[in-house]
């Protein structure tokens, strides 16, 4: 770049310098990384200087310029985890472990059940129906129904330990 030229690139910058500065915080949202930018864009520029046709276009070049190196930025920036010195406390919902076995124990238990009574707690407490539509169904009475949930449940009571009622729910 010859003399002529590089004053030309001088007096663009000492012109432009503020408007392009606005625009690359806008673009990043921080005061030093929108100078970096600016710089880095003005840097890209000079070394393309010469083969810039149209001196009017220069401050639409450069802020190409400064919006793919900002998104160039942005992509090489990773987004993963943060390293700090104290590790934050973290919520735990509770032991599945023994969730999970307290679920299957009792679906063993429920497989032991006669048919029937497997039948009305499957339909009653797993499928919420109500009484009725248990009875409708299986093709049984209401108080078919009743007395199966009474006979399974107590049946379930005894074998997990439980010798205290339960109350269900009346519909």
């Amino acid at each position: 770049m010859d003399g002529v030229e590089e004053e030309r690139y001088r007096a663009f910058v000492a012109a432009r310098s503020s408007a392009l500065l606005r625009t690359a915080y806008l673009l990043t949202g921080d005061r030093g990384r929108a100078e970096d930018l600016l710089q880095t864009a003005l840097t890209k520029t000079y070394l393309s200087w010469g083969r810039i046709r149209d001196r009017a276009a220069v401050e639409a070049y450069v802020r190409r310029v400064m919006v793919t190196t900002s998104t160039s930025w942005w992509r090489r920036r990773w987004h993963g985890e943060t390293p700090t010195e104290i590790l934050p406390e973290t919520v735990v919902p509770g032991d599945l472990t023994r969730s999970h076995a307290e679920r299957d124990e009792l679906w063993r238990l429920l497989q032991d059940l006669p048919a029937k009574q497997r039948a009305v707690l499957v339909l009653r407490f797993y499928e919420d129906l109500n009484e009725t539509e248990v009875a409708d169904a299986l093709g049984i009475s209401r108080g078919t129904v009743k007395s199966h949930t009474s006979r399974a449940l107590a049946a379930l009571r005894v074998r997990l330990g439980q010798r205290e009622p339960v109350r269900e729910e009346r519909s």
